[in-house]
């Protein structure tokens, strides 16, 4: 297989076209590696729901740090980031771009991820490697569901600084007000806090006539306003700092709402962030009377103590602006240095060191012309071409072609990679995404057992399958090849082969979409593709129970007896499965996590041995062949023979649980659900909803979004000790709503339905609204199913 491998790839690196964008014209010098303090360095991430703006604020940061001459667009497909081919012709990103860019004294990795859940794991594998992350908001339709899916997956991964940046405030419609209750709402902090304020016009009968636009920001920290003209150049001025020059100041007139708001807006800025600051709460204490003494505290002061409580992840700073104007970006800029944490503020990088070399391979990718690229960060020591690397995952020595800086489509080598930065090795045959790598000198090093020093990445689960078939007998190879080197580069893509077809598992129907038009483009193989199919788990059935069982087998004619004492029960509402298990949590006999499989440092030991015999079974019912979730397995004790190998254990451990599961009986089966938004006129409205409530679909809230939010009885944050703005800041949002209200030409309904009664939803929509109806889905996790459903789901299956 490897060699039909490299075959392939020697061959669709002659056939193909060069897939990345090329624009020489569009991009200044690239500058030259130089050592980095990492105190300067911020690893960021951009992550949004899809359409809020991500690229297109990527696109400002770069012409505004002068990466670029020339701003791309979305729209034409002439972005930075976005360059693979599909990306362009749908005008959505697929894949994480990262970028290295210089602004005044700080170096930030910029990393550029999808917004649709079907590419997922590209945003789990950025907010592995990440230390701070700027989160988008559409400001027109606030806190939408992949924002509070993406905002998840930086808590996953512990990611500890954030900020917000609310998008799109040129446009009819958006609210600063609105958008910060959604964060509230849809609990993403208990204490967002806007250091910037948007000024819709600097001509006050704007706000009365309630014209959109933006026109200006008002930085409450700085205290200084930034005025934007047509032309995209702007004036900076700094704000009085005294109430009898405010009085007289000219940048605001007389009649501006902004004037007399902005002093009280600074004044519950620094009260509400005193509560987490000392330094500042006894500058304000020694203050004088009267809220103009407010203006005097120093910059530094509130930026010092801004920096702090947003590193204890005990504020949420809230930016605005509109990336497609390059409004507030600098200022966006200028925040992600000032208050986003740099490689040395993590605490647990800096105890690991920085003269021992570790790195994590955060992401693998195939180009026709370099190889395989694994994109790196270094978590300690420093990478250099000469350095010698061992895969502590894979129990394999690599060696290092060329280490590069990527900037998304072009490159630059380099000689080393320092501590806290980001970069890609070539040459690297072994080594997959979550995979740690350390010096070759390092190979018999203690490392603590259990897991890696470096965690690794988990893949979400697949919710869709598809059979691909081979065009002829002489394209079998070709495409297995093509499949297997593809997962290589998604690890969420699952393929295998199963009773002689292969079979290919996704996040998504458009992800599959991808896949299949990357394998012809890219990897140029014939095939066909068979109807999707939606992926099934299976649950526990019985109640709790405990329970010790043995299991013999013949060892070169040595009866050996291995005992095994487990606890087996269903997850408990609430409590959340391991999705390094597929969703189960599994425990040892200390009630600690046991690592799954993969993420073992040493494979010899009992407990690696039991976790590859749990996982044998658990992603494979005795009862249903399907993979079981939602259940929760702990190994009270376990024995090993006098003189036997620890490996007994694996298949011990899987034989016991297999046996012990099948005696209880196939358990409940569950199916992935997904909500939707779907955007129908009013003459349309009853018929969608009569097509999703006969294709198993609940409704949900039919005039708010709230309804979206993936836990809805949750309460929203309170708004005690935050600051909201006034509606009337945004001024076209009061005009924009009302005016929607009184036409009820549109209409949107908010649903959950299973995913395989939805897989064709997009024709049945286009034929009961004429093609005028929009719709977007997210995933919404497992539910059981019904016992009518459920045997559907066996004969579907073959297993009824």
């Amino acid at each position: 297989m490897a060699c039909n491998l490299h075959r392939l790839l020697r061959a669709w690196s002659r056939q193909q076209p060069r897939c990345q964008g090329s624009h020489p014209r569009r991009y200044l010098a690239v500058q030259s590696a130089q050592p980095q303090d990492p105190n300067d360095i911020r690893n960021i991430a951009l992550v949004a729901h899809i359409d809020s703006g991500k690229t297109t604020l990527t696109e400002s940061i770069l012409h505004t740090s002068n990466y670029i001459s020339t701003p791309g667009s979305v729209d034409t497909g002439s972005t930075t980031t976005d360059f693979l081919p599909a990306e362009r012709e749908r005008g959505i990103t697929i894949q994480s771009a990262s970028i290295p860019v210089k602004w005044k004294r700080w170096n930030y990795n910029l990393i550029d991820t999808p917004g649709h859940a079907d590419f997922g794991m590209e945003v789990e594998s950025a907010s592995r490697v990440v230390d701070g992350a700027v989160v988008l908001i559409d400001s027109v339709e606030g806190v939408e569901a992949q924002t509070k899916g993406v905002w998840e997956q930086l808590n996953r991964y512990n990611v500890p600084t954030r900020l917000l940046f609310l998008n799109k405030l040129d446009r009819p419609g958006a609210s600063f007000h609105s958008s910060l209750l959604s964060v509230l709402g849809n609990r993403l902090h208990p204490k967002p806090m806007p250091i910037t304020l948007p000024v819709a016009s600097f001509n006050p009968k704007d706000y009365g006539a309630a014209e959109p636009g933006l026109q200006g920001i008002v930085d409450l920290v700085k205290w200084e306003t930034w005025r934007w003209h047509v032309d995209g150049t702007y004036d900076r001025l700094r704000l009085p700092r005294s109430a009898e020059d405010f009085e007289n100041d000219s940048f605001f007139p007389s009649s501006h709402p902004l004037r007399t708001h902005l002093l009280p807006a600074r004044v519950a800025l620094l009260e509400n962030l005193s509560m987490f600051s000392e330094d500042l709460m006894e500058k304000i204490l020694a203050l004088p009377a009267g809220n103009s003494s407010y203006l005097n505290i120093e910059d530094e002061v509130i930026i010092s103590s801004l920096r702090s409580s947003v590193l204890r992840n005990e504020i949420l700073p809230v930016l605005c602006g509109s990336a497609l104007k390059h409004m507030g970006t600098d200022i966006a800029l200028d925040y992600v240095g000032h208050l986003l944490a740099s490689p040395k503020d993590m605490t647990d990088v800096v105890a690991v060191g920085q003269s021992i070399l570790q790195v994590l391979a955060w992401k693998v990718c195939w180009d026709k012309r370099k190889g395989w690229m694994t994109f790196v960060r270094i978590y300690g020591g420093t990478l250099s071409r000469q350095s010698s690397l061992y895969n502590k995952t894979r129990k394999q020595r690599e060696r290092i072609s060329k280490l590069l800086l990527l900037y998304a489509s072009q490159s630059e080598e380099v000689d080393f990679l320092s501590f806290g930065s980001v970069g890609v090795i070539l040459g690297l045959r072994h080594t997959r995404t979550g995979d740690t790598l350390v010096s070759g000198h390092a190979v018999n090093s203690d490392l603590p057992e259990g897991a890696h020093v470096l965690r690794d990445i988990t893949p979400p689960p697949a919710v869709v399958s598809a059979s691909v078939i081979a065009q002829s007998l002489t394209e079998l190879q070709p495409v297995e090849d093509a499949l297997f080197a593809l997962a290589r580069t998604d690890p969420s893509l699952r393929v295998e082969s199963l009773e002689g077809q292969l079979l290919i598992h996704g996040l998504g129907t458009l992800h599959l979409e991808i896949v299949e038009g990357r394998l012809r483009d890219e990897w140029g193989v014939q095939f066909q593709t068979g109807p999707r199919r939606v992926t099934y788990r299976e649950t526990f059935a019985g109640d709790d129970m405990k329970f010790t069982s043995h299991w013999n087998t013949d060892h070169h004619g040595k009866l050996l007896t291995v005992a095994l004492s487990l606890e087996l029960r269903a997850l408990r509402v609430g409590e959340v499965g391991d999705p390094q298990w597929d969703g189960n949590w599994v425990v040892d006999d200390e009630g600690k996590t046991l690592a799954a499989p993969a993420s073992w440092n040493d494979q010899r030991s009992p407990w690696a041995y039991i976790a590859q015999g749990l996982a044998s079974t658990l992603s494979n019912s005795p009862t249903s062949s399907l993979p079981l979730s939602a259940m929760r397995v702990a190994v009270l004790s376990f024995n090993v023979p006098d003189g036997a190998h620890p490996s007994i254990l694996a298949g011990a451990s899987s034989v016991i649980l297999r046996r012990t599961l099948s005696d209880v009986g196939m358990g409940p089966i569950m199916e992935p659900f997904v909500r939707l938004k779907v955007d129908v006129t009013e003459d349309h409205f009853g018929r969608v909803i009569k097509d999703l409530t006969e294709h198993g679909g609940e409704l949900l809230n039919l005039a708010s979004q709230e309804s979206l939010t993936l836990d809805d009885d949750a309460l929203p944050f309170s708004n005690d000790g935050v600051y909201i703005p006034p509606a009337w800041l945004s001024p076209s949002s009061i005009a924009t709503s009302s005016a929607v209200t009184m036409s009820n030409l549109k209409r949107t309904i908010y649903a959950l339905a299973p995913l395989g009664k939805m897989l064709d939803f997009s024709n049945r929509l286009r034929a009961i609204s004429g093609g005028h109806g929009t719709f977007e889905m997210f995933n919404a996790g497992f539910r059981p199913v019904s016992e009518p459903r459920k045997l559907e789901i066996l004969k579907e299956i073959g297993r009824a």
